[in-house]
């Protein structure tokens, strides 16, 4: 009997870590699965619906601006980017308490908290930006630091560090911002929180904005008075501007060409091609060689290949603390740039009009490579492909297999919009070892461009 209990408690044992084992070898792909299933589905039709309305550029401008001013402080909370407040009339701003406290008597108290920062539909990261309080109160502090034009009040919190979302989050809706609220008048930026870094970084470009100081509340203590203010930042969707929606019909052309008033007189002398008989043009490869995830296993094949086509090469590793005005004087004078989607890829806000860009895109980010760089494409005229790799160029293979869900049917992931989990897996995890014999194809495709252009303006 004993010997028989033995067994059964050993055979028992056994199965259990059987159970353990088949349970940790598949637990990398099975939090995947479950997106797929039909617990998803319930969640299908309004994530589809959201990612849809999150995509779309923006077609109306905002409605605080069609409506009369009948309140001291008006907040339009009915765009899924942003909200924007405004205190019509005098108002003092007191940093120690991150709050805008109106000048005059109310017929009410009014308080309204607002986060400016234009990605309101992101539920990560909205909780991590600083809330401001407005309000009509009786109690305001004395003003010590008056200012004889409005203040425009913004967030560089957030994402701000990444190069994409400085610009998608931060300038690029500021441009707009300017341009729709104050198209001819001066104005005060007042940042409510950003990182110790970023006046300095972009303190060329921020002079072109505007003539004043930069008031980061973080460093301020005196309270400071307004004529009125704005709160927030007006979005027109990823990388995207509407000229419709403002009213001197502004473009992603005339963002470049402030970038330009910004950083041309910094920049370094021109690259020029080099000064043979037959000159080549001249390509910057984007490279993410030590970056978490996208990049190419095979560049140095890559940069063979691409000189072999036909380009001078200039490999581009920017870090954080790289001058904008070198990496602009760079891509200014470059004919061609090649990158795999990133961050990076922003530097095209660089390249001038008519040069090529080339977009190398992952498996799984298919609808993010156009969304956030093909429209920019579109807005600085740029000559554009898409070179989408194949799943053998994918390192995603070697780890999950050809017939995993997230390989062979990325899309059917990302019905119900980009989960983190199913995010990083494509973001972080994924290399690529791009096809050497499918790329030229694309390069030579690009060489007869960038050869053209290069001949039309130097």
């Amino acid at each position: 009997m004993k010997k028989t209990v033995s067994r059964a408690a050993l055979v028992g044992v056994a199965l259990c870590l059987f159970f353990i084992i088949f349970q940790i070898s598949v637990s990398s792909t099975s939090r995947f699965l479950k997106y797929a299933t039909n617990s998803a589905k319930p969640t299908q039709e309004e994530g589809t619906r959201k990612l849809k309305a999150i995509s779309q550029p923006n077609s109306h401008p905002p409605k605080s601006l069609r409506l009369p001013v009948e309140s001291p402080i008006i907040c339009d909370r009915t765009d899924i980017r942003y909200d924007l407040c405004s205190i019509n009339g005098p108002t003092v701003l007191d940093p120690a308490k991150s709050t805008f406290f109106t000048i005059g008597s109310a017929q009410h108290s009014i308080m309204e908290k607002v986060q400016p920062y234009p990605r309101k539909f992101e539920k990560f990261i909205m909780p991590r930006i600083k809330n401001l309080t407005l309000t009509s109160g009786p109690r305001r502090p004395p003003c010590k630091v008056p200012h004889n034009v409005p203040a425009l009040v913004f967030s560089a919190g957030g994402y701000t560090g990444n190069f994409f979302h400085d610009f998608n989050d931060g300038f690029i809706p500021l441009f707009i911002t300017v341009h729709t609220i104050f198209p001819d008048q001066d104005f005060v930026i007042v940042v409510s929180e950003a990182p110790n870094w970023w006046p300095s970084k972009y303190a060329d470009l921020l002079t072109v904005f505007t003539k004043h100081p930069i008031i980061v509340l973080k460093n301020d203590s005196p309270t400071h008075c307004f004529p009125s203010a704005k709160i927030g930042l007006i979005s027109h969707g990823f990388m995207t501007i509407n000229q419709t929606l403002l009213p001197n019909s502004k473009t992603l052309l005339d963002f470049r060409m402030l970038l330009d008033k910004a950083y041309t007189p910094q920049a370094q002398p021109k690259v020029l091609t080099s000064k043979h008989t037959n000159p080549r043009p001249k390509l910057v490869l984007a490279s993410r060689k030590e970056a978490k995830g996208r990049s190419i296993l095979n560049q140095e094949k890559v940069i063979r290949l691409i000189k072999k086509v036909g380009f001078d090469v200039v490999v581009f590793k920017p870090k954080n603390k790289t001058p904008l005005n070198e990496s602009y004087a760079l891509l200014n004078s470059s004919h061609a740039m090649v990158g795999v989607h990133g961050a990076a890829l922003t530097h095209s806000l660089f390249l001038r009009p008519g040069s090529v860009l080339v977009q190398v895109v992952p498996i799984g980010v298919e609808w993010a490579a156009y969304a956030f760089f093909g429209r920019v494409v579109k807005g600085l005229n740029l000559q554009y492909s898409e070179y989408k790799i194949g799943v053998e160029e994918s390192s995603l293979v070697d780890k999950y297999g050809k017939g995993s869900l997230l390989v062979k049917d990325p899309f059917a992931l990302q019905k119900t919009g980009w989960d983190p989990e199913i995010m990083d897996i494509y973001l972080k995890e994924q290399n690529v070892k791009l096809d050497l014999i499918r790329f030229k194809a694309c390069l030579k495709e690009a060489y007869i461009k960038a050869k053209r252009f290069m001949e039309a303006n130097g």
